[in-house]
């Protein structure tokens, strides 16, 4: 379970501090994309823009436009990246304004439900040939999840935050290929596990604290919100020990796919 995707109120600093290891799936899932001379691209749950300009630089004759929910978020990448499109939309309700060649999205579809309807959709706008890429955490039964909705349900304030949740929207890979097999003409699947070295005193703590945790911590008061972070920290660093270098070793397994249609 994870928390519903109304929450806009995203930190990029937070989000920011293991800033290469959240970029490397992203690049490796644009790198799948063959197309070779797209005319419009969108990028959705685009956060702060980095993979966004990557996409423009790699396809620079292309209209590249980052769409996401937070106002914070695009308002840095505007900063950074000023000659870039940005559009403020919850992809719940998102529709592109012209028919896209490639819709790439990496790290943000679990944040909204209803992925048998909104991924047709999006493919059937498709230019012929287009291409829709998406990468997805895929972590969910590992500790670092398991705990947080462990220690969600288990305090005196499970009942503020289990209304607030809701079941885990991301298929499975067999639902996925029937899903997209009548409407695409290939599709490449794969999931890969990253092998994190990460650094810092509790640094699933600090991954966590970047997407998943911000929203439930929103729902509590401050003496609740140091008791929740307080129990998951001790979880988590006993199931992803610091080793004797100082480093801690954070596997994450996240699901790729690329269909052309």
């Amino acid at each position: 379970m994870i928390t519903l995707n109304t929450w806009t109120n995203w930190n990029p600093d937070q989000y920011g501090l293991y800033k290469n290891e959240r970029l490397r799936p992203g690049i490796d899932l644009f790198e799948q994309i063959t197309i070779e001379s797209p005319k419009t691209i969108y990028d959705l749950g685009c956060g702060t823009g980095t993979l966004t300009n990557l996409l423009h630089n790699k396809w620079p004759g292309a209209s590249v436009i980052g769409v996401d929910s937070s106002e914070t978020m695009l308002g840095k990448a505007n900063e950074a990246y000023p000659d870039i499109i940005w559009e403020n939309s919850q992809l719940q309700n998102w529709k592109p304004n012209v028919n896209p060649d490639i819709i790439y999205t990496n790290a943000a579809l679990h944040w909204i439900d209803n992925h048998s309807e909104i991924i047709p959709g999006w493919i059937k706008s498709l230019n012929p040939n287009g291409i829709f890429a998406m990468q997805v955490p895929n972590n969910w039964r590992e500790p670092s999840h398991s705990n947080l909705a462990k220690v969600v349900r288990s305090g005196d304030w499970n009942n503020k935050l289990l209304p607030k949740l809701r079941e885990l929207p991301i298929l499975s890979i067999e639902e996925y290929y029937d899903l997209l097999n009548p409407i695409t003409s290939h599709i490449n699947i794969w999931e890969t596990t990253y092998i994190q070295i990460l650094e810092g005193v509790n640094p699933v703590l600090e991954w966590l604290k970047g997407t998943l945790i911000p929203p439930l911590l929103d729902l509590l008061d401050k003496k609740e919100q140091l008791l929740f972070i307080d129990q998951y920290a001790q979880l988590v660093s006993r199931d992803y020990p610091i080793r004797k270098d100082g480093k801690t070793i954070f596997p994450f397994k996240r699901l790729f796919i690329v269909a052309t249609k």
